[in-house]
């Protein structure tokens, strides 16, 4: 489309030139370009493909120019990447977009109040490119925008327009544990309590998208245990009970599994565990998935349902008197330490059947303090189960013959005894074969016997 080319080539020389005057250009060049990608969908796909800029000029414009051109070209960033898809919205990644609008985000807040209309493409945008960026958590973080989504859902929550794209901001974000356990800190479990509520068709868009950002906000196990010090797990299945009742057509079945997986979450802790019991979770989640099993659609309520119940069950000891098998045999080596030798070392009165290898895990992990440290702490990982001293992972075992009976296989196994160092293995020359008077006579096996 020569026209959408003029248009953006007219728009990069704007970007060179510091004219006062080529503010109006600029506005008439953006609402033209606006315009087309509105009304032609040719000019939409031209604007993303490979070998296009357009992309790439506007979001430069965006850096170099004031405040009053955002709105214009965000408009078109955002028309184009709503009815393209999800593969336009890669191409925005690709471009350095992220960064951009996150930049845009933070220098829009600054006015009081902010822009409305502004804010809701901005964060339309971003909840819709934030799938794309793998590093979009750390970029938010790093550019110091984590809190201006949370303060405007804050003050803003009877605007259900504005809310519902910073919640879904808000859910790219807590993707990252270290910035879940920061928006915890500033009480963001707390709010999305104040948004979530019974049984109710009015908004149910914004309850799906309050429930997975706090899904994913309890996965951290600060957040859990925030969640449960405030009484919340009882509020959630007094919740998950009330739509279950009133949900009779089964419409709202994401609804309901939404709240399953926020049970999920905060069942990871044991805290969370003990909480869903004395709540009387396990016979409400048992007769709830005893009504859903005759709906075939309800299969993804009653298997979390399922895991959650099978997660919290106290844990029984097997009937059994010991773990060790009614057939003993003798292992070669038996480790001077470590838990075979402890097994092997246990007199036989001593009830070896309960395992509380697991008890522990919780409060270790309860008591472990959630360090800020981002995507570079998986590269300072220590396993301490994995045994790195390959003297201990190779035990030594005695020869069951003495090593001078062994030499008369010496012969077959060279490389056991050669100096390979003496050997020509480089030089390419063929060298005259010379017979070796030990190959010369029949071949002896050291086992056989003479007849």
């Amino acid at each position: 489309n020569s026209r959408t080319i003029y248009l953006l080539s007219q728009l990069e020389k704007i970007n060179l030139d510091s004219v006062l005057g080529e503010s109006d250009s600029a506005r008439y060049v953006t609402s033209k370009i606006l315009h087309l990608v509105q009304s032609q969908e040719k000019t939409r796909k031209e604007m993303t493909s490979k070998s296009s800029t357009g992309i790439e000029i506007i979001l430069s414009t965006l850096e170099v120019k004031s405040l009053i051109f955002f709105y214009g070209f965000i408009a078109v960033l955002h028309f184009v990447i709503m009815k393209c898809g999800g593969r336009r919205a890669s191409v925005l990644v690709t471009k350095g977009g992220t960064q951009i609008l996150l930049q845009l985000l933070l220098t829009a807040s600054k006015d009081s109040p902010p822009n409305e209309e502004l804010m809701v493409l901005l964060h339309t945008l971003l909840a819709k490119i934030g799938p794309k960026d793998k590093k979009i958590g750390m970029k938010a973080r790093i550019n110091g925008v984590l809190n201006i989504s949370l303060n405007l859902v804050k003050h803003n929550l009877q605007n259900h327009r504005l809310v519902l794209p910073c919640l879904q901001v808000l859910r790219v974000y807590s993707t990252n544990s270290v910035n879940a356990v920061s928006l915890g800190k500033n009480g963001v479990v707390e709010l999305m309590f104040k948004i979530i509520g019974p049984f109710s068709k009015r908004n149910t868009s914004l309850m799906k998208v309050a429930l997975d950002t706090l899904a994913a906000l309890l996965k951290s196990k600060t957040n859990a245990r925030r969640a449960v010090d405030r009484g919340y797990v009882q509020v959630l299945i007094t919740i998950y009970v009330d739509w279950h009742r009133h949900d009779s057509r089964h419409r709202y079945m994401l609804i309901r599994k939404g709240v399953l997986q926020c049970i999920k979450s905060v069942t990871n802790i044991k805290l969370g565990r003990k909480a869903f019991i004395d709540a009387n979770g396990m016979k409400i989640l048992y007769n709830t998935s005893q009504e859903c099993l005759a709906v075939r659609t309800l299969d993804p309520l009653v298997n979390t349902s399922s895991l959650i119940m099978r997660k919290c069950f106290p844990k029984n000891r097997l009937p059994l008197p010991t773990i060790k098998s009614a057939f003993h045999f003798q292992l070669p080596v038996i480790p001077a330490s470590g838990p075979v030798a402890q097994l092997y070392n246990l007199p036989p009165d001593v009830d070896d059947v309960v395992d509380e290898s697991d008890d522990n895990d919780d409060a270790e992990t309860e008591s472990e303090i959630e360090t800020e440290i981002d995507d570079d702490k998986d590269q300072h990982f220590k396993n301490d189960d994995i045994e790195t001293d390959i003297n201990k992972l190779k035990p030594r075992q005695e020869l069951r013959r003495p090593i001078e009976e062994l030499k008369m296989y010496e012969q077959f196994f060279p490389e056991l005894s050669e100096n390979f160092q003496e050997w020509d293995l480089v030089s390419k020359e063929p060298k005259p074969f010379v017979p070796d008077a030990n190959l010369s006579g029949p071949i002896v096996v050291p086992t056989a016997s003479e007849e």
